[in-house]
C-alpha cells in the first residue's frame, strides 16, 4: 500500500472548509449581518451620503485606472524578464516585489517625499503645473505601485514556458511581430493578464496605508473610501462603517464575479478554436 505524506481527502477538506470558513467567510458574514439589520433608510443614508459618493468616485475610479496602467506596463515588465538576459536582470527581478514586503506606510512615505512639489519627481512635474502628491492622481500612483507585482508575478511564469519557437515559427509563416502578439501569445496570456489586473484591482480599492499619505485625504477631492471607514470606526460610528464596508464588499465581489465568468468564457472559447 502507497503511503502518502498529506491526510487523506477527507480530513484535509475539513481543515480546508475551516479554515476559510474561520478566516474568509465568518467576518464577511458578520458585515452583511450587521449591515443588514441596520434597516434599509438607515443603511442609504450611511452608505450613499455625498461625501461618501465623492469617496466611492475616488476609489474606483483610481484603482480602475492604475490597474490598467499595470496591465500594459506589468506585461511590459514581465516580458523583459521572462524573454531577456541582461546584467542586473535579478535585481529588478526583486525589485518588482518590494511592493508585496514593504509597510504601506513606508511606501506611501517614500511616494509622498518623491512627488510632493519639492521632491525629486514632483518637482520635474511642477513646472508643468502637474500635482501629484494631495491630489487624486497621488492616489492613481500609490494604487499602480502597490498593485505592479500581482500583474507581473501573474504573467511572467505563463510567458517563460512559452517556448520562443512559437514564436520562430509564426516569423516562418510570415506573421509580423504584432500579428504574433496578438493571434499566438495574447491568447494564451490573457487568463493571466486577466487575473492579474482583477487583483491589482482589488488591491488598489482596499488599499489604505500607503495611499493616505500622499492622498491629501480632503473631503470631496482627495478621500478614499477605506479612510471614511476608519474615519467613522474612530467616531464610533459602527453602523457607518459597516454599510460603507459592505457596498466596497459587495461592488468587488460583483467585478471578480464579472472576470471569473470572463476567463471562464475565454477558457471554453479558447480550447474550442
Amino acid at each position: 500500500m502507497k503511503s502518502n505524506v498529506i491526510p487523506g481527502f477527507n480530513t484535509t477538506l475539513g481543515i480546508t472548509l475551516f479554515y476559510i470558513g474561520l478566516v474568509v467567510l465568518i467576518p464577511l458574514a458578520a458585515l452583511v449581518i450587521r449591515a443588514a439589520g441596520m434597516g434599509w433608510d438607515a443603511f442609504i443614508a450611511a452608505a450613499f451620503s455625498p461625501r461618501v459618493l465623492a469617496a466611492y468616485r475616488l476609489s474606483f475610479f483610481s484603482a480602475l485606472v492604475a490597474a490598467f496602467a499595470n496591465l500594459f506596463l506589468g506585461l511590459l515588465v514581465a516580458w523583459v524578464l521572462a524573454r531577456y538576459s541582461f546584467p542586473g536582470r535579478k535585481l529588478v527581478d526583486a525589485i518588482v516585489d518590494l511592493p508585496f514586503a514593504l509597510p504601506t506606510s513606508v511606501a506611501g512615505v517614500a511616494l509622498t517625499t518623491l512627488y510632493a512639489t519639492h521632491g525629486a519627481m514632483g518637482s520635474l512635474f511642477a513646472p508643468l503645473g502637474i500635482k501629484i502628491a494631495y491630489t487624486p492622481l497621488g492616489v492613481i500612483v500609490a494604487m499602480a505601485f502597490i498593485g505592479l507585482p500581482f500583474v507581473v508575478r501573474t504573467v511572467q511564469p505563463v510567458l517563460q514556458d512559452i517556448d520562443a519557437e512559437v514564436e520562430d515559427a509564426a516569423a516562418s509563416l510570415g506573421a509580423t511581430r504584432l500579428t504574433t502578439f496578438l493571434r499566438v501569445l495574447l491568447p494564451i496570456i490573457l487568463p493571466a493578464l486577466i487575473s492579474g489586473f482583477a487583483m491589482a484591482f482589488a488591491r488598489g480599492l482596499g488599499e489604505y496605508g500607503s495611499v493616505i499619505f500622499i492622498a491629501g485625504n480632503f473631503p470631496g477631492v482627495s478621500e478614499i473610501a477605506p479612510l471614511l471607514i476608519v474615519t467613522k470606526l474612530e467616531q464610533f460610528d459602527t453602523a457607518g462603517a459597516t454599510a460603507i464596508a459592505a457596498v466596497i464588499l459587495a461592488a468587488a465581489f460583483i467585478m471578480l464575479l464579472v472576470i471569473n465568468s470572463v476567463q471562464k468564457w475565454h477558457a471554453r472559447r479558447f480550447v474550442a478554436a
